[in-house]
């Protein structure tokens, strides 16, 4: 339908699905004024995937709020197609390669063998969507703009979805998202760290059972454990200069907590319990980020401190909310929480006198209450 109203076709994807992405004409027939639909903005990187093929990585039936922090996230009838990531071109060069939602809406059913139709988008649907990249206001021209993307909209394109409800699990599952071993050993963990939370003052009795068993079973410890430092006092930091392409270990679980204060916060970033799992691993560094649109205000932020991507340590969704978050946004790690393969120590922390000196826009909120 015409103008953003709400279209009819549901597609119902499933992971390994191919589609093709709809012609231009029939794109523009889905965007209000704004170039969104249903609040989702269709964004200029997508212009060139018009006529050309997919394949279906996960079904975006729910993701994390990394705006905002208010947990699951509802959104209806999109997917993510293969790794496909926002390059920031048409933002200000953002470095924050999110990956696109595809309502499916703009798209169709293909098959492996089907035909590409490739074509240049049309030149009012560029205008339209180049013109949504930005919010309308008064302010004066001079100052800085505020960006319009699908990050900055989740808010206004999704509905709270609480972690309880068990539609969510079923559509993981019916899709192809997670299977039903992995499902159930998250929901597990999931009840299991509510109980730790509880307030019945067993929490440390709960966690001192959980880490024997993963010793004895050659796993992790429990993930969600404070930071070892005082909330609003200096956290420490190194500057290794490390580089795209080197080398780096993951600290251990203790090393890390040593850097962040109880909320598990390091000059303004967040240390995820989603990232323990790969403590003691060797990646190699595939970004270092510099520029990164604030999700909840749209303006654009420079980093003052080094924040970087390891190529590989992706988000599993085990213990974000909503659990099995398939956005997989790419966590961001401190130099202090990192040390380079094959050489000696690094230099020992140095403490600043400033505790926040930048925020992570992705957030990495640890999600799980850590009380007891």
């Amino acid at each position: 339908m015409i103008g953003g109203a709400s279209d009819t076709r549901r597609l119902d994807l499933k992971v390994g699905d191919w589609v093709v992405v709809r012609s231009s004409e029939e794109i523009l027939a889905t965007l209000d004024k704004d170039a969104r639909f249903e609040e989702l903005p269709f964004m200029p990187q997508m212009l060139r995937q018009c006529g050309r093929k997919y394949q279906v990585r996960k079904r975006a039936h729910k993701l994390c709020d990394t705006a905002f922090g208010t947990g699951g996230r509802k959104l209806t009838n999109a997917v993510f197609l293969n790794d496909d990531r926002c390059d920031g071109t048409a933002y200000g060069g953002c470095e924050l390669r999110c990956t696109m939602i595809w309502k499916e809406a703009w798209l169709k059913r293909a098959t492996e063998n089907g035909q590409e139709c490739p074509s240049a988008a049309l030149d009012e649907l560029e205008s339209r969507v180049r013109a949504g990249t930005r919010a309308k206001s008064g302010s004066d021209v001079s100052s800085s703009p505020v960006y319009v993307c699908q990050a900055t909209q989740l808010p206004a394109a999704t509905t709270l979805l609480p972690w309880w409800k068990p539609g969510q699990y079923v559509e993981d599952y019916r899709s192809g998202n997670v299977g039903l071993r992995d499902i159930f050993a998250r929901l597990a963990f999931l009840l299991y760290a509510e109980l730790v939370a509880a307030g019945i003052g067993l929490g440390s009795v709960f966690r001192g059972s959980y880490n024997a068993m993963q010793a004895i079973r050659g796993g992790q410890p429990y993930p969600v454990r404070p930071g070892h430092l005082p909330v609003g006092g200096p956290t420490p930091a190194v500057e290794l200069n490390l580089r795209e392409g080197e080398l780096v270990r993951v600290k251990s679980g203790d090393e890390i907590l040593a850097t962040v204060d109880e909320l598990l916060v390091n000059k303004g970033m967040g240390f995820h319990p989603e990232m323990m799992v790969h403590c003691g691993k060797t990646f190699r560094i595939s970004q270092r980020l510099q520029r990164l649109i604030d999700e909840k205000t749209g303006q654009m932020r420079e980093l003052k401190n080094s924040c970087l991507v390891l190529e590989g340590a992706h988000c599993e969704g085990t213990c974000t909310r909503p659990l099995s978050c398939p956005r997989d946004c790419p966590p961001y790690w401190r130099e202090i929480w990192l040390e380079r393969v094959g050489e000696s120590p690094a230099p020992a922390p140095k403490e600043l006198s400033l505790p926040f000196c930048d925020t992570d826009h992705r957030a990495q909120h640890y999600v799980i209450n850590q009380s007891n």
